[in-house]
């Protein structure tokens, strides 16, 4: 499996994706803009998740596609980054035709920074998410940016990550994530990742596992405690330019949350919102995979998620106040 040329989302053909930040905050906003409506699912594992228009996501239910994804800060107050991208889209002329209307699908997860030692004014979240779909494009900013800006883990700060991987013949596969999580990217009190196995070509340092595990690798580490309601989340995307159903889609994203499993200890908690959007940016009307190649995907998606977890950490700089160091600065 090879990486992309950017080893990002934007490696998966026709995705852009933009971030709006407010330092003074410490929040922002990330949206994930196809050239075209794009197949799409979701899977949540986390007991405290926010989201928007994600029931109708289910393969069962009737919209098939979707024309952004928003991840956000702001807890529910970051939900707003999507009107602002529903605005946007509808005066391009984006969205389903409904008489004289155009109604752009646009899906959002959010994360809580509200305790990340930003000012306490919280940002106009519909603005962020207008200017995150004006700097959309294939060049992505990763680390302490967008919807990572105020992102923190158990142990360091936490941020936006990306990666992507190449299956010849089959297409590639890209995952970009904001990384918040209750738990800890890093094997005990070490500055080795969980992820380190998925490594490539120095994406993380070139760290690999420590020689010796340390004695406090499997302790449970988390952000806070007690642990305070709604304040974590790891909330992600896991897109391919293969062709795949809904269903397939749901389960990309289903495969991807063990990316999260091989990247933060412990994950999927009761007050984490785990969760992973899944894209097909392939055309109408591709044949879609077969089980085989889908077999591949779903391996790929769950190493390609775990490589942009560890790099969200990785990339993220420091800010002041932070309540947690970053790991470069270990």
């Amino acid at each position: 499996m090879n990486i992309g040329p950017r080893n990002t989302i934007a490696d998966v053909s026709d995705i852009r994706v933009g971030h709006a930040t407010d330092d003074a905050a410490k929040s922002g906003a990330t949206v994930i803009w196809p050239v075209r409506p794009a197949t799409a699912a979701v899977h949540v594992m986390g007991g405290a998740p926010g989201t928007r228009e994600t029931d109708l996501l289910a393969p069962e239910n009737t919209v098939e596609r979707i024309h952004a994804l928003v991840l956000s800060g702001g807890s529910a107050f970051g939900l707003a980054a999507a009107d602002g991208v529903m605005a946007a889209l509808a005066e391009a002329g984006e969205g389903f035709p409904v008489g004289p209307h155009h109604i752009p699908i646009v899906p959002a997860a959010i994360l809580f920074d509200l305790m990340a030692g930003g000012d306490g004014i919280l940002p106009d979240y519909a603005s962020l998410g207008r200017h995150a779909l004006q700097n959309a494009a294939t060049d992505i900013a990763l680390g302490s940016v967008g919807a990572g800006t105020g992102a923190m883990t158990a142990t360091v700060r936490g941020g936006v990550g990306s990666a992507s991987s190449v299956l010849d013949g089959i297409g590639t596969v890209g995952a970009l994530v904001a990384v918040n999580a209750l738990g800890n990217p890093l094997v005990g009190s070490s500055r080795h990742f969980w992820a380190a196995p998925f490594e490539q070509r120095g994406e993380l340092g070139y760290l690999g596992w420590p020689a010796l595990m340390p004695e406090d690798a499997t302790t449970v580490r988390l952000k806070h405690r007690p642990v305070p309601p709604n304040a974590n989340t790891t909330i992600g995307v896991i897109a391919t330019d293969a062709p795949l159903t809904k269903a397939q889609c749901k389960r990309l994203a289903i495969a991807a949350h063990d990316g999260f499993a091989r990247a933060v200890w412990p994950a999927h908690l009761p007050m984490d919102g785990d969760l992973v959007f899944a894209l097909s940016t392939a055309e109408p009307g591709a044949v879609p995979v077969g089980i085989e190649t889908m077999i591949d995907l779903c391996a790929a998606a769950t190493a390609t998620m775990a490589r942009a977890i560890a790099r969200g950490v990785y990339e993220a700089r420091p800010l002041p106040g932070d309540p947690k160091p970053a790991w470069r600065n270990l």
